[in-house]
């Protein structure tokens, strides 16, 4: 549970504007979808793939880290590490496993035998939507516990998209139809308060020396 008190200490630091902006953001904030990378090579691809999840509503991205190790590139992420959820798993079965229990069906971007187009895509269920690496695409044990099988319509010769932009395709038109939807997808009030008091937190300069202020002066 949020600290309430904290929370109104913390955002009285902030402008009313800000406070502002947070509350229309994360009106437009969802947990319906989430996303999760296996293996990414290219660390502007994680980097740029946050960025899109930032920018659609996207609030969870879950990056597989088996064989690659990543860190943010601030500079293509544009600050969206500052506003979207990371979760980092040592495994592919770790993270499936996860999303499972989150009640997610898992969803694999690739052209298979049963896939379905994006625009026929069934936006009603929660759904992790896993995107492989570059150069392999994704797993054996990816494909196997999938649920679902998404791809783009392609018009040209070439058979495949950046990650970055496949990713940011299938966001974009999936958020689009969420939010003209009557599903409902929004973030629940105690989630909300979440983030309410994880973007404040993030926000204010010298954060530990304020923390450490209103534990031995405000609330003792």
């Amino acid at each position: 549970m949020v600290d309430l008190d904290y929370l109104a200490f913390l955002e009285n630091i902030l402008t009313d504007k800000r406070k502002e902006r947070f509350q229309q953001v994360l009106s437009k904030r969802t947990n319906h979808f989430t996303i999760a990378m296996e293996d990414i090579f290219q660390l502007h691809n994680t980097s740029a793939v946050m960025r899109s999840c930032e920018v659609f509503g996207i609030q969870q991205l879950n990056v597989i880290e088996e064989r690659y190790t990543k860190s943010i590139d601030k500079e293509i992420a544009m600050g969206a590490q500052k506003w979207v959820d990371v979760n980092r798993f040592n495994s592919i079965s770790g993270c499936i496993s996860s999303m499972k229990s989150k009640g997610y069906q898992i969803i694999a971007t690739t052209p298979h035998e049963n896939d379905c187009d994006l625009d026929d895509f069934d936006i009603s269920k929660p759904c992790a939507l896993f995107f492989g690496t570059e150069r392999d695409g994704l797993s054996e044990e990816v494909l196997q516990n999938a649920d679902g099988f998404l791809k783009i319509p392609m018009a040209g010769f070439t058979e495949s998209l950046n990650i970055s932009v496949s990713a940011a395709i299938i966001i974009q038109n999936i958020m689009s139809r969420l939010h003209k939807s009557d599903i409902k997808w929004q973030l629940s009030e105690e989630e909300i308060l979440e983030k309410r008091l994880q973007w404040a937190k993030n926000t204010i300069k010298d954060i530990k020396r304020i923390e450490e202020r209103y534990y031995s002066e405000v609330k003792k």
